[in-house]
């Protein structure tokens, strides 16, 4: 019970681009309906004790300095949810402030009104400048945890039990950090940690300083494989059941194996195929599977680079709120795939998507109210299916500008498995005027930049697939002219196969190329899973599971059981000795 004491600062989200607060609306759904101008997060108390809450406003009119209202409370140790908002008057006309010169100021704590604050307010409405929590003081205790009740697995009654439960304690954690049933030679060297921390303090200090040698171990910190005992001359074999458990854990979870793979792998039958489909469906319906969302198809569909463009404000209408809708719509929209087991070919085809109002006005969506996002059906061709969603759109665009290339190159890539080559040296940048000094449309400047030979080769397979996504402007807001004239969004391929605007360009990939792009999203998935680029010698694999889905309209968990079943996916080559 030695902490020393920290404080820490929390601030209102900033708008990245201007570095402003964003005001004026509600920014969690643990906040009161109708709050603004607060804050709403999660804070881990390490100790049982006092901690220190000091609420800074905006400053006020006629006050020097920011006014500082401060409440000391004791609590528990863990994670708790706070917030700090200044409830919305029901008698106050929305963007009003209120006539009276004391406004209330609410602090909560997991959903309880703690403390309610009076506020000096002349003129616009107070908000929250900041946050901070110092602490803690005045310690009790080391709490009772969720973590900590999953670490301390027995407690000793008596000093003669204390060692015993610590073996018993570091051999549980062992399994859970390493992946594997512990060995004495994994425990031994951690009793001995256990025990220089015990003579300093306690039992507790002693099994922390043992968990904190553990925590640097290597086995923890890198996925190691072990080679199995094999015939003379075998160089590939069948992976261990706990490293089986490890490989399905990372791919479907990015996390370690929990209790229930780690016993089936102890007892040897993650090689019964019947067992591993159990638990593959086990772990796709665990919330922790939302992993597959937001790394695998995050990196694959580059939705999560928008937290990173910088689209410039004078040109586009783009805030943080939008910035976040067009990053929530992608993940929600993968995730109904996944969790409704939709066939992957719905990633081009759904009919459907998911905004909240922010989003419903930049895609001109009508009856859309308030923050929450919800489903609604696309009665638009041009937005059905991944090609009319705005994060993509944003992420392969210019800060200015679209880019027909890099749209074109992103469904090459992307969804055909056909990356271009990298472009040559010195290639000329795009003028973006004729000789008369009008501007050229992107279709024009384009003309002009395959006139080169050199350029010519790869344009002519980009250009035509991110000419068609033309009537998306940077931010994917639909639009029909560019440069003062009317945007033509036609394409043709240089077998002559013409196809016309996004619309055009979705049907063309669900048919002409329907088993590129099954093919493409096996590809990524399994190098999602393996964790390494695929080999020539993968591909009798990949073309296996693709044949295999066909027979399940390409369900996602098809695609994902054939890698689960793959031999890259079982199987490993041994190391050289």
């Amino acid at each position: 019970l030695s902490l020393k004491p920290v404080v820490e600062t929390f601030e209102p989200p900033r708008d990245p681009l201007t570095g402003l607060v964003r005001r004026n609306e509600r920014i969690s759904d643990e906040l009161p309906f109708g709050s603004r101008g607060g804050l709403s997060f999660q804070h881990y108390f390490p100790l049982d004790g006092t901690y220190v809450f000091r609420v800074t406003p905006t400053r006020v009119a006629d006050a020097p300095e920011p006014i500082v209202l401060e409440i000391r409370l004791a609590l528990k140790a863990g994670l708790h949810t706070v917030g700090v908002t200044f409830p919305k008057e029901s008698t106050e006309p929305d963007g009003e402030p209120p006539a009276r010169s004391q406004i209330p100021l609410d602090l909560r704590l997991d959903g309880r009104r703690i403390k309610l604050f009076e506020v000096a307010q002349r003129g616009a409405p107070a908000e929250v400048n900041k946050l901070t929590i110092g602490g803690p003081y005045d310690m009790t205790g080391r709490g009772e945890t969720p973590s900590r009740a999953k670490i301390f697995v027995c407690r000793p009654a008596s000093a003669a039990d204390e060692r015993p439960c610590a073996q018993k304690i570091l051999t549980t954690f062992v399994r859970r950090a390493f992946r594997r049933p512990a060995r004495a030679s994994d425990v031994e060297p951690l009793l001995a940690f256990y025990e220089r921390g015990r003579r300093v303090a306690d039992f507790d200090a002693g099994i922390q300083q043992a968990l904190e040698a553990l925590l640097i171990a290597p086995e923890f910190l890198f996925r190691m494989e072990r080679d199995m005992a094999s015939r003379a001359g075998d160089s590939v074999h069948r992976v261990k059941d706990d490293d089986l458990a490890s490989r399905l854990s990372f791919f479907l979870w990015s996390s370690i194996p929990d209790e229930a793979l780690l016993d089936l792998a102890d007892q040897g039958r993650l090689k019964d195929r019947g067992v591993l489909d159990q638990q593959v469906r086990r772990m796709l319906s665990d919330p922790r599977s939302h992993a597959l969302v937001s790394n695998f198809a995050g990196q694959w569909l580059y939705f999560r680079n928008v937290a990173t463009v910088r689209p410039d404000p004078d040109i586009f209408r783009f805030d943080a709120s939008l910035r976040e809708a067009l990053q929530s719509e992608t993940a929600l929209f993968f995730e109904s795939i996944l969790r409704e087991d939709r066939s992957v070919l719905d990633l081009l085809a759904a009919d459907y998507t998911f905004v909240n109002e922010r989003l419903a006005q930049h895609y001109g969506i009508a009856n859309i109210h308030g923050p929450q996002f919800r489903r609604v059906s696309s009665t638009d061709p041009n937005r059905r299916g991944l090609l009319g969603h705005g994060s993509i759109l944003t992420a392969t665009s210019y800060p200015n500008r679209t880019s027909v290339v890099q749209r074109g190159k992103w469904v090459l890539e992307n969804l055909l498995g056909m990356p271009p080559p990298p472009p040559p040296a010195n290639v000329p940048s795009l003028t973006p005027h004729g000789k008369d000094g009008k501007p050229l449309s992107m279709r024009q400047q384009l003309e002009r930049h395959r006139s080169d030979a050199t350029c010519a080769a790869c344009h002519m397979k980009m250009d035509p697939l991110g000419l068609a996504l033309e009537n998306y402007d940077g931010v994917g807001k639909w639009r029909t002219e560019e440069a003062g004239a009317a945007i033509d969004a036609s394409g043709a391929l240089p077998d002559g196969t013409r196809f016309e605007g996004p619309a055009g360009l979705t049907n063309l990939l669900l048919t002409r190329y329907r088993e590129e792009f099954v093919r493409t999203v096996v590809e990524k998935l399994m190098i999602y899973a393996l964790g390494r680029g695929l080999e020539f010698y993968d591909q009798p694999a990949v073309r296996s599971i693709v044949r295999g889905a066909a027979r399940d309209n390409y369900r996602l968990s098809s695609l994902i059981g054939g890698i689960v079943h793959s031999v890259p996916f079982q199987m490993r080559k041994a190391s050289r000795p």
